[in-house]
């Protein structure tokens, strides 16, 4: 006998990027500075203090009481708040697309809310197979399958293996959901390049004249890129040219861009040909929202509003700083990684660095002998995640050496 549902799968979720924390932090509170806490994935100073925008948080802790306290005034999000994130989003772009914005808790809550808007339970989505984690939980929580596609052929995006996958997944259903966090990927730091994304959309027109396919494109970290905001998202310019039968969902996360991750603000960008048929993705979108969470942060979004508008130019200033700092930190990492000739997955910008490991098996040897090394890093599939976010240069100074004489006596 049991009180939840029948198909719920009772196995305990591990979150193993809080468990290894959880570790480091337990080993620095007897070992000190000796500790090298590369699991981090939010953006820290040299202090090694968490970074909480003063141009954003000041404006925050000055917001009346009332605001905070209130609804917001629809659950699909303010309108306000709707404009400007797509204004946001689409920075230097003219998209001649139907579109509308669903206010979400987070990049994650757009990213879960396209898995239900799009696939039916029993269906199958496309995922990259080095990602965020969260992507397949999200499937499996949602009783949807999920295959993947490999991310590199060489250095460069592996549009093969992505094209091996719809032809799997369309000849058993009449829609075709593929994931890609672009630009920033986590975990490997990789962006597809301009003729990459052009290649891309030429495939969708073609591999969609005998189904739809909705591409969800996570941008949780699009705002860390090295590039000017325009530059950044200047692939959303090909958009223009899909057909009628492609849908895309941007997720955008305010957590990263504005330094807020507990304060769960986010949206959903559905873009199409067809107004109908963004209708069609905005109805069930409202209805899911209310149904799940029922309503965003009022004030969090009124912040978000205030900081992009009224105090735009000093926030860009100060987020420069720190994007600044990530360059330096990445390009001391990824050189001495060279020099100690460390594989890594291709890097461009943002908030991680991944070693190339393809067997698994050694991966977890590697994984255990840097913890006991005091050195903690994140397991992902083929590889291990390094958080150049949140290590100061002084911690990330001589690590790759260290990293690749741990791993060559595990081998």
């Amino acid at each position: 006998m049991s009180f939840v549902r029948k198909s719920a799968d009772l196995t305990p979720i591990v979150d193993t990027v809080f468990a290894v924390i959880a570790k480091a932090k337990k080993d620095a509170a007897v070992n000190g500075d000796a500790v090298v806490n590369a699991t981090i994935g939010s953006l820290y100073d040299e202090d090694n203090h968490l970074v909480a925008y003063d141009t954003v948080f000041n404006h925050y802790d000055a917001i009346d009481h009332r605001i905070k306290a209130s609804y917001a005034a629809s659950f699909t999000g303010n309108p306000d708040y709707r404009d400007q994130v797509y204004q946001w989003v689409t920075y230097g772009q003219k998209l001649d697309l139907a579109h509308t914005v669903i206010a979400t808790p987070g990049g994650s809550g757009a990213v879960s809310i396209g898995f239900t808007t799009f696939l039916d339970e029993g269906e199958t989505v496309i995922l990259p197979e080095i990602a965020w984690g969260s992507y397949a939980l999200m499937a499996h929580e949602n009783n949807l399958n999920y295959i993947t596609y490999k991310n590199f052929d060489g250095d460069s995006f592996n549009l093969e293996s992505l094209k091996e996958c719809v032809s799997t997944v369309k000849a058993k259903q009449d829609r075709v959901v593929i994931v890609l966090n672009d630009p920033c990927q986590n975990p490997t730091g990789y962006c597809l390049k301009e003729q990459e994304w052009k290649d891309l959309v030429s495939y969708l027109n073609e591999a969609s004249k005998d189904c739809d396919i909705i591409l969800i494109n996570d941008i949780a970290y699009i705002d860390y890129s090295y590039r000017s905001m325009e530059e950044a998202r200047h692939y959303m310019s090909y958009f223009n040219d899909l057909s009628d039968n492609v849908m895309v969902e941007i997720c955008f996360s305010c957590s990263k861009t504005l330094t807020s991750y507990g304060l769960r603000c986010g949206a959903a960008i559905v873009l199409a040909k067809k107004k109908e048929d963004v209708r069609d993705a905005e109805i069930i979108m409202e209805k899911k929202a209310r149904a799940t969470w029922s309503n965003i942060p009022n004030a969090a979004m009124a912040n978000f509003v205030w900081t992009v508008t009224e105090n735009r130019d000093a926030f860009l200033k100060e987020k420069q700083k720190y994007i600044d700092l990530m360059r330096q930190r990445s390009s001391l990492f990824i050189k001495e990684a060279k020099d100690a000739a460390l594989d890594c997955y291709p890097y461009d910008e943002g908030f991680f660095v991944t070693l190339r490991i393809p067997d698994n098996a050694y991966r977890n040897r590697l994984h255990q002998a840097l913890m006991d090394n005091h050195i903690y890093t994140v397991s992902v599939n083929h590889g291990i995640r390094i958080a150049i976010c949140s290590l100061p240069l002084a911690k990330l100074h001589g690590l790759a050496a260290k990293i690749k004489d741990i791993a060559e006596k595990t081998k």
